[in-house]
Parts: C-alpha cells; sequence; structure tokens
C-alpha cells in the first residue's frame, strides 16, 4: 500500500463561526483561529479543514458564496486568511477548505447576472426552466431543506433551480463555461498555498437528463428527489475532467461529500489509481442511531455498514473515518449516553471509529464531550433547513412541542453551539453579551480547561489515542478485520500489518458484558496499551462503554 501523508494524518474541523470570537462582536473568526492553534498543535492535529470563511450573505452559514476569492467580513479580510495559512504552515500543519461548487449565492455575480435576462451569456450558467402550463413548478422535486426545488422569477418568468435554500441556486456543471471557471478559481487557492479541499456536496452536481418529474404514489405536494441528482449517471465525467484541471497538478488531499456513493461503485471516487478523491464521507452509517431504531444504536448493521466500507476500500481506496461534523448532532448524544456515562461513551466512540483503516477526523468540540442543546423556541435556532422544517409542519397542524423534539434530537445547530473554552461567561468563545447562537448551558461541566487539568478525561484520551496512532505504522496501514461479529454488546476489530497485530475492543452499550477472544487467550503476550470505562484487568468482562486497544 502507498504510504503518503494525508493518510497518516489526523484532521481536526473548525466551524469557524463558532470557535473563536476574537472581537467581542459574538461571531467567531480568524483572528479567534490564531488564538487558538496552539491548542490545535497540542492536541496532535496535522491538518486542519475549515468550513466556508468566503464571502456570503449567510443564509446557510457560508454555503451561499457571494465571492470564492474574497473573505466574509464576519470573520475578517484575506490578509487575514493568509496569515493563518503562514501560522498553520510554522506549526508544521497543513489546511483545507470547504469548496462549496453545487451552487453559489444568489447574490453572487454570476448569478445576478444570469437573472438579468435570459439574453445575458451568463443565463445558462443556473438551471433555470419555464413552468409549467398551470405556471406551476417545472417537477415536483423536493428541496434537501423543504419545500419545492424550484423558485419562481418574476423578471424572467422563469424557475430556477436550488436544491438546498431559495438563496442557493444550482450551477448548471453541463456549461462548459462554468466548469473553466471553477477550475480557475480552485487552482488560484492552491497556488495559494493552502493543501487541499473538502468539496461539499459533489455527488449532486449531475442531475437527470430532462430533469423529469419523479414517481409519486404518495401524492406528495413535492417529492424526495435524490433519485433525480444524487450521484447520477455521467457525474464522473465531470469529476475525471475536475481533477485533470485542478487536484492532479498539485500535492493537495481532497475530500468529497459524497451522499448516495456506494462502497460497490466508490472505484471512480476514491481508488488510487483513477479516483476523483483521495477519499470521500459517506454517510450510510449515520442513518444507525436513534432516528430510526427506536432511540439505541444497531450493532449488528453498524458492524456490517463500517466493515463493508473497510474491506471493500482496502488496497483499492481510502476511507474518512467520522462520527461528527457541523451537519450531525453530537455523537455522544446520540450513540451514546451524555446523561449517565457521558464521559465513558464519549470514549468508548472514540476509540470505536479512530483506530479503523482510514484517515480521522474530529470535529470541534468533539474531543471534550460536547453535547446536543435544547433551545425552547424555534427563535433561538440559526439552521435555515430546521427553520424551513418548523414552518412547514407548523402549517400542516404539528403543535410546536411535537416539531421541537425532531429539532432537539436531529437538528444541524446541536453541533453549531459555540466551543466550549473555559466556565467563564460564554464559555471563554467570546466578551459579547450575545454570540451568533447560544451557548450550552453545560459549559461549566464541560470545557477545555477543566479537561486539560483532568488524567482521565475525554481529551487526555484523544490525546492518548492521536500519539498511539502516531506511534504505531500498524494503525495507519494495517489490515482492518472484524472480530466477535455476533456480540451484542461489544464492537471489536484487529489491526494487521507484518508481524504486527493489535486488537481493539469496545462496550458500546450502557451494560457490564463478558465476552471470550481467542487473540487474548493465544497469544504468547498481551499489551494493554490503551483502555477507558473500566480497569482492563479482566479478559473475559467488560464494564459499560469500556474500550481497550491491545498489541497482541
Amino acid at each position: 500500500m502507498r504510504r503518503i501523508w494525508w493518510k497518516e494524518a489526523v484532521v481536526y474541523q473548525v466551524y469557524p463561526r463558532s470557535f473563536m470570537d476574537s472581537n467581542g462582536d459574538g461571531i467567531g473568526d480568524l483572528q479567534g483561529m490564531i488564538e487558538k492553534l496552539d491548542y490545535i498543535r497540542q492536541l496532535g492535529i496535522d491538518v486542519i479543514w475549515i468550513c466556508p470563511m468566503y464571502q456570503s450573505p449567510n443564509d446557510d452559514n457560508g454555503y451561499d458564496i457571494s465571492d470564492y476569492q474574497a473573505i466574509m467580513e464576519d470573520f475578517g479580510t484575506m490578509e487575514d486568511f493568509d496569515q493563518l495559512l503562514e501560522e498553520v504552515h510554522k506549526r508544521e500543519m497543513k489546511l483545507i477548505i470547504d469548496l462549496v461548487i453545487n451552487h453559489t449565492s444568489d447574490e453572487h455575480p454570476w448569478f445576478i447576472e444570469s437573472r438579468s435576462s435570459k439574453d445575458n451569456e451568463k443565463h445558462d450558467w443556473y438551471i433555470w426552466r419555464n413552468p409549467k402550463e398551470d405556471r406551476s413548478e417545472p417537477n415536483n422535486w423536493e428541496s434537501i431543506f423543504s419545500g419545492p426545488a424550484w423558485e419562481f422569477d418574476e423578471k424572467n418568468e422563469q424557475y430556477y433551480m436550488h436544491l438546498f435554500s431559495t438563496k442557493q441556486p444550482d450551477l448548471n456543471w453541463e456549461n462548459e463555461e462554468v466548469r473553466e471557471a471553477l477550475y480557475q478559481m480552485m487552482n488560484w487557492w492552491m497556488d495559494k498555498g493552502i493543501d487541499g479541499f473538502r468539496v461539499d456536496a459533489i455527488s449532486h452536481i449531475k442531475k437527470l437528463n430532462g430533469l423529469p418529474d419523479l414517481p409519486n404514489p404518495d401524492s406528495l405536494d413535492y417529492v424526495p428527489s435524490f433519485a433525480g441528482h444524487m450521484n447520477q449517471e455521467g457525474i464522473h465525467d465531470f469529476l475525471h475532467e475536475m481533477k485533470q484541471e485542478t487536484f492532479a497538478n498539485y500535492d493537495v488531499m481532497t475530500v468529497g461529500e459524497a451522499n448516495g456513493v456506494s462502497v460497490e461503485g466508490s472505484d471512480l471516487w476514491v481508488s488510487e489509481e483513477i479516483g476523483a478523491f483521495n477519499m470521500v464521507f459517506q454517510f450510510e452509517h449515520l442513518d444507525l442511531w436513534g432516528k430510526k431504531t427506536g432511540g439505541t444504536l444497531d450493532l449488528p448493521s453498524l458492524k456490517t455498514t463500517l466493515t463493508k466500507w473497510q474491506k471493500g476500500l482496502e488496497g483499492r481506496g481510502w476511507n474518512a473515518l467520522f462520527l461528527e461534523n457541523h451537519d450531525q448532532p453530537r455523537s455522544v448524544s446520540t450513540w451514546g449516553n451524555d446523561k449517565d456515562y457521558w464521559k465513558e461513551s464519549a470514549k468508548a466512540l472514540a476509540t470505536m471509529f479512530f483506530f479503523m483503516q482510514g484517515t480521522p477526523f474530529i470535529y470541534q468540540g468533539q474531543e471534550i464531550g460536547m453535547t446536543n442543546v435544547k433551545y425552547p423556541h424555534i427563535s433561538d435556532y440559526d439552521d435555515v433547513s430546521m427553520k424551513n422544517f418548523y414552518r412547514i409542519q407548523t402549517e400542516k397542524g404539528q403543535s410546536h412541542e411535537e416539531i421541537m423534539e425532531v429539532i432537539w434530537e436531529q437538528g444541524r445547530d446541536n453541533s453549531r453551539t459555540p466551543m466550549q473554552w473555559n466556565k467563564t461567561a460564554q464559555a471563554g468563545f467570546s466578551t459579547a453579551k450575545d454570540t451568533w447562537l447560544g451557548v450550552n448551558r453545560n459549559y461549566k461541566k464541560i470545557n477545555v480547561e477543566k479537561q486539560l487539568k483532568e488524567k482521565d478525561s475525554i481529551l487526555s484520551h484523544y490525546q492518548e489515542m492521536i500519539q498511539l496512532r502516531k506511534t504505531h505504522d500498524v494503525l495507519v496501514y494495517g489490515q482492518y478485520d472484524l472480530t466477535l461479529p455476533e456480540h451484542e454488546h461489544i464492537y471489536a476489530y484487529t489491526r494487521t500489518l507484518g508481524d504486527q497485530q493489535f486488537l481493539v475492543l469496545v462496550n458500546v452499550f450502557p451494560v457490564k458484558t463478558t465476552f471470550e477472544h481467542d487473540l487474548l487467550k493465544k497469544a504468547n503476550r498481551v499489551e494493554l496499551l490503551l483502555v477507558s470505562g473500566g480497569k482492563g484487568k479482566s479478559h473475559t468482562k467488560m464494564q459499560p462503554y469500556e474500550a481497550r486497544v491491545y498489541r497482541v
């Protein structure tokens, strides 16, 4: 297997609006990030991924870009970004940035031109269609953010497509000029010295030919439209061209957000020979918690899904390992137990995903076990998708209480609350009286400063895991094999490279459990290198949410 720097890296994702506020306006910024680079480095991080910091009206927290080559005023200036890049490199880390090229903001100059006239040369840079005879939308597709995927423009008397917010019109990737403009912009950033991209919503850039109505057996107002735009046939012509015109000419790390990609069809996405990206974020495993399984982790399906990706990419591609990001609720509140076993379950989940084959991604606050939040009113929330959901469900007659239960469990703002640095006001994130999104009330119990002082903290566990992975090649390049496949409480696997072998054992439930493992019985020598949630003395019993890593 080819050795390369991004395989050996550990990545830390920063959501800049919530990370650190340097100027007291209640909003995180680039200078705030610079202040905290030493913390990130001390954690053991190699690569920082920063969410969009481009100029944006901020309808969807920066994922609606109005200028790809300018910085959002909330965050600072291009000079601040240049300083950030320099300071990251000075600390021997790398910086990758989020790239949103399925759509722009409706305030981007390209779209302003596009909607100015049907005759404008940029009109075809976006996806415009005439109404149906009854003046309704061109098709029955639903937006991923609820409601129709089309918005009517009075001046042109046409609809434009928006798979996400109405302020996020989709670019027309069929237009060669659009692609050329995007490639030119991407090369501009790489020439500036960034170390790669995480590419947002990239599996949606190709739409089904003809944009037909989708089957609607349930007579819905609008039909979930993934079958019309997710990983469509022909997308790889675009992806291959993009790689050849951009990534292939630089030593960079590339990660595609690739909803709908299967392991069976992953070659053109991530194979070392022909893949468009170094790795992709796939989301199959994220469906296997409470919202679909009655409130408990579906461990058999989790083992099957993660093992399928581990073995499916073995020797061919590379996995991106993650439990959290800016679009997901907090893992300790969903897969774990953030009340009775907060610390234990956070460590257990961390251990489970971190030592598989792939590059681990840690989302800010995950390393201290930050939890979901329960704001009482929809006005306390910022997430455009949840606000749309609330409005539509209210119109359908659902009660406030019922809707809030869904938002508390699934809303993206769960992971976007300000970073909890210490126990002072606003968790040390800001000196402002009001922050852009409310701080989680548990910040006095859960914060960085407190955990830096505790030997058995979640933070110290992450530091130990990172150092263990950096010390042993087998934990990077070793073969993954599932063991104890039928055990109802334990996720167990080995990593093997030459004559080296490691065993990872994790009890992912709040119960004591027993087990028998042949490796622990037969090995000449067993060395327990990492343990949490128990003492690891017994080779047949585990405490609730206990995690162990053995060298055997």
